[in-house]
Formats: C-alpha cells, structure tokens, sequence
C-alpha cells in the first residue's frame, strides 16, 4: 500500500475508533475481553499500523507480501479468541505478519497470562524465564534447496536409547511433520525479517522448549526423526531437560586452530596466531555498550605491539547487534567510508517519542542502552529532532529526510563521510558473515560492504535494521484493560548505498552456505 493511501486509511480508521469508544468509557473487562472489543482492538492496531510503520518495499517484494494485507486476513483469530491463551498467540501472528525481526509482543502486568511464560518478554522483567533444552542442537542446510536441517551438535549424558544421532545426520521431520511443513507452521511464531535468518532462528528455537510457540507446536519433548549418511532412518524422543545438565561438544561453535586466545571483552575475544602470521583475528560477540572502550584498548596493544600493518580477520558469524559500529569501522581499516543513515516515520507517536528522547537526554541517557550509544552526546539527535523532526509533523510530511545513522557519528548536515582515526590498522579487513544477528551487525556488513571496504566470506546477515521502534502498551478501546505490549518500526536505516536496509541486507563478495 503506498504511503499517501496507508496514511489516509489510518487516519480515517483512528477516528471512527476514537469516536466509537471514547474515554468516558472506564469499564474493566477481563483481559480476555469480549469479540466487540478484541474487534476494536485488532481495528485499532491496524490504524496505528498504517500510520506509523516504516515499511520496506524491498523486504515486502523479496518475501512476496503486503504487511497491512497479511495483518488484515488474522482479525477472525484475534476477534474470536475463546481463552486468553488463544488472544496471545493470535495477536503473536498479528505482529509476526509484519515479518520484522525487532518486534515482540509482551506480556505485561494485569494483562494476558499463559500458563507457561518460558522465553517469553515481559514489560517488567529482562531477561524472560529460561526454557528448557533438548540435549541436541540443530542448524540450516544453507547448500540445499529450500528446507534443509543437519544435526550440529550433541550433548554429553543426553538420553539416546537408541545411540546420539551423528553430527551432519540430516533432519527428516520435527514432532510428526515433515520438514517443510514443520517451516510451515513455524512460520508465524517466529519473529524474522529474511528467511534465511528465519531458518538459522528456528533452528535455534526447534530444540528449545520456549513458549514462542503454541502448545499444539510442541509437547513434554521433542521428537526429530533423522536419516544418517547411509541412508539409515532413526527417530528420536527427547527430553526437555535443564541446560546446566547438559555438556555440549562445541562442534556447532567456531574454533580458530593455530591461534591463541589473547583475552575477551563483552564486544570481541581478541586471538594471535602461534604462527607468526601477519593478522589480527577477532571473534565479535556484539556492538556493546562497552564497545569504545573495549576497541581503544585492542587499538592501544596493537600499537605497542606493532601490530597496526597487520591484516584484521572479522569473525561476525556469532555477532548480536547493539551500537557503535562505525567508531570501530575508523580503526579496523585505513579508508574513509559512508555511514549509514536514518529516517523516521511522521505519525501521531512523534511527540511523545521526541519528549521521551529529550527526557533522557536531561538525564544523560541519550537512548535506552546501558552505556554511551553516540561520539556526540546526544546534541545532535536532539538539534534533530527538535527542528527538522517536529517541522516535518506540523508540516504534516510522511517520513523525515535521511540523516546520520541516529546522529551518532556526525551530525544532521553531515555527508556521512567518516575518515579513518589517526591510530588504526593499516592492513586489509576481512570479514566473515553469517545469518546469526542483525540489527547493527546489519549495518556493519551494509558498511563494509557499500564501501568495498574488504571481502566479506559467507552468507549475508539475518537483513533487519531499523531507527527506532515504538512500544506501547495495548488497553481495549475505551477502557483501562491492558492486553499485551506492542511494538512498531517507526524509521528506516538507510545503507550507504542509498537503499532501505530492512528485509535488503548488503551481500557477501564471497559466498559461502
């Protein structure tokens, strides 16, 4: 739906809602509520979608879907829910048809309950209850056709009747369902933006007995049915046991033969070759709120130990995202390079976003992270949002012009041209790439990428960024009952290259599944 046309349906539909169900209304129903007013309520959160979602018309033509479409074909699930579980999982999928990586849905106090909350996010408590593991993990057959899953790993004391499953034994079906229609009916219960990161994520959640997904998706264990080398079928029932009882080989986990660990920060463990080799290897665990001063550090040793000449090997296949990206992109390699960039989405949300950004800001708190998320302190962003932001709402525009990723790095008149720091290293970067993360590991890749800053090897990352989300906590029309929380992406990053960077991640020189 294009832009003009969402804006005018969200308009329309807000006003008939606010009209119908005003706030003189204080009834209390329960949190389950009644069809007319889980009906308002899906109707409600299809205007707010309209209005304030930046969609990705590249992510929209890969995956072959329209958001506001797929959301409108889930209003009978949401309106006849007959239990609360019911409501939750449905307006799961309603938030899922997005197809957007960031967004969850919450649990949140007075709200709907679930019997089982394991791995689920809650308003208020970080992080969700631990879900219990079946002693096996399993990972996507990227080099196959469609859908495709080896077994990666075996856990020590597991209980295997029948013998442990050899590691690349092939994944046949999942609780009685072949393969492809296990994908099937995952599908909308995990929150992806790609489907290659669809995979490697449901890989991950097949062995882990999460409350993602409906009862009907899993039961007391997990029953995989695997065919080995020699064509040998067997199948498994596993157990969902504890994770501190389980002991893992390692095979799934990458391993650098030849080299010595240095030490390990929160944003990268540092190895040497036992060799000589003139490289630096850095396994990246993610953009941290420690990230400034971790790479100060690596930068500080590697002058002192002559290491600058050095070639750097970026491992990012286990890479989560986070901050900060471009401050190590300026002492990784010896070139200028364009940042990424940012935009928001003109809704009825900007103020009260743009008050919250000036809240914490007062309180020296430019975003919601645990540390400093920007070289500038927050001036920037905050010159941004005060004009341009709030000019742009008055003058009633869709979506504000793109600047510098969240100001970070350089401000809104900016080019983005980043120049390298004076120390930095002055070999080649070479990165290896992988569907694991996103988000800001995203936006490294696109500016590697974009900037044929060095080879990257591998496969592109899981394809989700954004500026922003908005979350909002959900009460039925008209009255005080809250539901859930919910989420939207209100900004698009834009990659060096100029294109919008959800559901379109920048891709490898060098592919390898």
């Amino acid at each position: 739906m294009h832009g003009a046309s969402r804006r005018s349906v969200g308009t329309l539909l807000l006003a008939v809602l606010l009209q119908a169900c005003g706030p003189s209304e204080s009834q209390s129903p329960a949190a389950l509520g009644t069809p007319e007013l889980r009906g308002a309520l899906f109707d409600s959160i299809l205007a707010w979608t309209a209005d304030r979602a930046a969609f990705s018309p590249a992510k929209n033509a890969a995956l072959g879907f329209d958001p506001l479409e797929a959301m409108a074909s889930l209003r009978d699930e949401v309106v006849n829910a007959d239990s609360e579980e019911a409501l939750f999982y449905a307006l799961l999928r309603l938030s899922n048809a997005r197809r957007d990586r960031h967004l969850s849905v919450y649990l949140v106090p007075g709200g709907l309950t679930l019997v089982d909350e394991a791995g689920l996010p809650a308003w208020d408590r970080e992080p969700p209850p631990a879900p219990t593991l079946a002693p096996i993990r399993i990972q996507p057959d990227y080099g196959q056709d469609g859908a495709a899953y080896f077994v990666a790993d075996v856990a020590q004391g597991g209980d295997f009747p029948a013998g442990a499953p050899s590691l690349g034994d092939r994944i046949v079906s999942a609780n009685g369902m072949s393969v492809a229609e296990y994908e099937a009916a995952a599908m909308p219960y995990i929150r992806h933006s790609s489907i290659v990161g669809f995979r490697w994520k449901l890989a991950e959640a097949t062995t882990q007995n999460t409350a993602l997904f409906p009862p009907e998706l899993r039961g007391q264990g997990l029953t995989l049915e695997v065919e080995s080398a020699d064509g040998i079928r067997t199948e498994y029932a596993l157990p969902f046991v504890d994770g501190a009882d389980l002991e893992w080989t390692g095979w799934a986990e990458p391993s650098y033969p030849g080299f010595a660990q240095v030490w390990s920060t929160p944003t990268y463990d540092l190895f040497l070759p036992d060799d000589g080799r003139r490289l630096v290897l850095l396994r990246w665990h993610r953009f941290s709120a420690s990230l400034i001063a971790d790479v100060d550090r690596l930068m500080a040793f590697a002058q002192e130990e002559r290491l600058l000449d050095r070639a750097v090997l970026f491992d990012a296949t286990r890479s989560g995202g986070g901050s900060l990206g471009p401050y190590a992109v300026q002492r990784l390699q010896p070139r200028p390079f364009k940042t990424t960039f940012g935009t928001l989405q003109i809704s009825d949300v900007i103020e009260p976003f743009v008050a919250e950004r000036r809240e914490a800001f007062r309180n020296r708190r430019v975003y919601d992270g645990e540390g400093p998320e920007t070289v500038d302190d927050g001036t920037w962003l905050m010159d941004w949002l005060e004009n341009e932001v709030l000019d742009d709402l008055a003058a009633g525009r869709e979506v504000t012009d793109p600047v510098p990723f969240k100001s970070a790095h350089a401000p809104k008149d900016s080019d983005g041209i980043l120049q390298p720091a004076p120390v930095h290293f002055r070999g080649p970067l070479v990165v290896l790439s992988g569907p694991n993360g996103g988000s800001h590991l995203d936006q490294f890749i696109s500016i590697v990428g974009d900037n044929t800053l060095g080879p990257i090897i591998g496969m592109p990352p899981g394809g989700y960024s954004n500026t922003w989300e908005w979350e909002q906590i959900l009460t039925y029309p008209g009255t005080d009952q809250p539901v859930v929380g919910f989420m939207w992406n209100i900004g698009h990053t834009i990659r060096p290259n100029g294109e919008i960077l959800e559901g379109n991640p920048a891709q490898v020189t060098h592919p390898l599944p």
